[in-house]
């Protein structure tokens, strides 16, 4: 009965994501079209090439890739890192019961509700050469050219852009701690620090991780923002995912699918390693351990006052 109850969403993972993963990896297998060196002439098909895709990326010839792979996680480390930080900040801004709080709402989401590219339009003339960041800071950076400036534009962007994400998601996980937590720890003497990082963090932890791993996994796929904001083929910018877009444009399919495909190893190794170290907390405390694969619960609970008459 459960196997046939989850045979429909197993069915819609086939088409969508198992079948297009074995046509990427078969397709990372062939090479480019080309002059056949046997005849001279072009070829019809793709040749097989086995591995060498993978050896040339890897080798010593891939230090395009290499360069997009480190621009790909350093990104992913630095918005993360930062929109964690302005996500938590807005969301107990949000949190908080003051006049005109549904206005401080709506202001704080309208980023997230925009779409990428449009966003990305927005940053660029920002950041155009006559725009108000230049006019702001008083010199004058060419921002969406080469350079750390390029990398400082996508990240300024993207932060503003995806920030909120974070901050819905822990503002759903403070509406649901009791008020009386915290009134017991301010009859214990607690101060706001205290409360926030002995009640606020712990309490909001499995909320705010779910949102840590989607944007991380979101990151690492970074493709429409730098590509819009700063262009194609620039060094500073460039990530995994335009390296594999930029051979597809070119016809080279096979070497793209390769691209693809480590990229696809990279973000689901980043998503097992997540899982695997902080499941227990997504999952609300479940962990495993003893003998025999036993497994253990458990339970944590905020710290209440006891309040004698």
């Amino acid at each position: 009965m459960a196997a046939l109850l989850v045979s429909p969403t197993l069915l819609v993972l086939s088409i969508v994501v198992l079948y297009p993963t074995l046509m990427a990896l078969q397709e990372s297998l062939y090479g480019t079209k080309g002059l056949d060196p046997k005849t001279g002439f072009i070829r019809t098909s793709e040749p097989f090439v086995g591995l060498r895709n993978y050896t040339h990326i890897l080798g010593p010839g891939g230090h395009r890739f290499w360069n997009a792979f480190w621009n790909t996680s350093f990104f992913t480390v630095v918005t993360v890192g930062a929109e964690t930080v302005i996500g938590v900040a807005m969301a107990l801004i949000m949190h908080r019961a003051f006049r005109g709080r549904a206005l401080a709402r709506a202001g704080i989401l309208v980023p997230w509700a925009v779409p990428t590219a449009i966003s990305a339009l927005l940053w660029r003339w920002i950041f155009n050469s006559n725009g108000i960041a230049n006019a702001v800071i008083g010199h004058q950076i060419l921002w969406t050219t080469e350079g750390f400036h390029a990398k400082v534009a996508v990240i300024v962007a993207e932060v503003w852009k995806t920030a909120p994400f974070i901050g819905l998601l822990v503002l759903a996980g403070l509406q649901v701690i009791p008020k009386e937590v915290y009134e017991a720890a301010r009859i214990d003497g607690a101060s706001a620090p205290r409360q926030f990082w002995h009640i606020t963090l712990p309490l909001v932890k499995p909320a705010l991780l779910v949102a840590v791993l989607f944007r991380c996994l979101d990151a690492l796929r970074m493709f429409d923002l730098p590509y819009i904001l700063v262009g194609a083929q620039k060094d500073s910018v460039e990530t995994l995912s335009m390296l594999a877009q930029n051979e597809a444009s070119n016809v080279r399919f096979g070497p793209a699918s390769a691209y693809a495909m480590l990229l696809f190893l990279y973000v689901f190794l980043i998503a097992l390693a997540f899982v695997r170290l902080l499941g227990a907390d997504l999952v609300g405390g479940a962990a495993r351990g003893g003998k025999g694969g036993r497994t253990r619960r458990r339970i944590t609970a905020p710290r209440r006052a006891e309040v004698t008459a």
